[in-house]
């Protein structure tokens, strides 16, 4: 069996041409480098250095072995230096959840800062809402997710990387555009609105429940995408509430108006100026090194990184 021992020594005789200076070169004594070039010959099965009293060369086949010698030995250090970058998290594979909507302004300068930063770290990506995130995180299937609270905070640490306004999504027809102010929610009293569904899209859902909670509106609909409810709203089938991000997507038959803070229950807002909250959330077990790093540039990089961990 050859041993990287004994391709290293015959490197060192190749190069040098010489037993001696290459025992130097590789601090050990002559005897023990001669075995090492006997016992490599044997595992080759032919004869690699053409040897004398006068002089050493290579042999047509030490010459061809050469070559690869010295890409033996460039894999190992590469693969050396592969596994201490992982050991470090400068390297590896990170895989990714995201909502549709949190793609729009975040996901985008964040692969760009991971590029730019994490090099060798590849980001697999799997759009998914945040019930299928935390399942996912569970399962072992993703490492991080992007996606909306609540979040069980036995199982998750999560952190809030941005935080942006809730806004009426209007058909541009409405007569409700041409106000001047901040829509309440008695502006609502009595429209059809597309609403969330409790379970697929619960956040939405409790968001747009506390704020038209003073409101008596007529629930047309209830969808599970933002995207779907600004799609609707363009029909003309009801008003919607959307992240204030949301109008990055240039629907057009819609127009995106302001809400007037406190027009309901704001006891869960962290900020009720800006209350819908974007959080990355990950295991709270064993997190590996090329995870953590991933995480220090998501607290780098987006406007809420810095906010405490939850």
């Amino acid at each position: 069996m050859i041993t990287l021992d004994q391709v290293r020594v015959f490197v060192a005789v190749a190069e040098e041409l010489h037993f001696g200076r290459a025992a130097e070169r590789l601090q050990m004594t002559q005897p023990p480098l001669s075995r090492q070039i006997q016992r490599l010959e044997k595992s080759v099965g032919a004869r690699l250095l053409e040897r004398d009293n006068r002089r050493v060369a290579l042999t047509g086949a030490g010459a061809a072995f050469l070559n690869e010698a010295y890409r033996m030995l460039n894999l190992v250090e590469s693969a050396g230096d592969l596994a201490r970058r992982v050991d470090a998290g400068a390297a590896g594979v990170v895989r990714l959840g995201f909502t549709a909507v949190s793609a729009i302004e975040v996901l985008g300068p964040l692969l760009r800062r991971l590029t730019a930063e994490l090099p060798d770290v590849e980001v697999r990506l799997s759009e998914r809402v945040t019930l299928a995130q935390v399942d996912g995180i569970r399962r072992g299937e993703l490492d991080i997710g992007l996606a909306r609270p609540p979040f069980d905070t036995a199982l998750l640490s999560s952190r809030v990387v941005v935080r942006e306004p809730l806004m009426a999504v209007l058909p541009s027809s409405h007569p409700l555009t041409a106000l001047d102010r901040p829509l309440t929610p008695q502006d609502f009293e009595g429209e059809p609105v597309i609403g969330y569904h409790p379970q697929q899209s619960r956040y939405f859902a409790e968001l747009s429940v506390r704020f038209l909670a003073n409101a008596h509106p007529r629930i047309e609909q209830r969808v599970h995408q933002v995207l779907t409810a600004m799609l609707l709203a363009a029909a003309d089938r009801g008003l919607a509430l959307a992240p204030a991000s949301a109008a990055s997507l240039h629907v057009e038959g819609v127009v995106f108006r302001e809400l007037a803070h406190g027009g309901g229950d704001t006891d869960l807002d962290a900020d009720p100026e800006r209350p819908v909250e974007l959080h990355a959330i990950w295991s709270r077990e064993a997190v590996s090194p090329v995870v953590r790093r991933v995480l220090d540039v998501i607290r780098a990089a987006l406007p809420g990184g810095g906010a405490p961990e939850l």
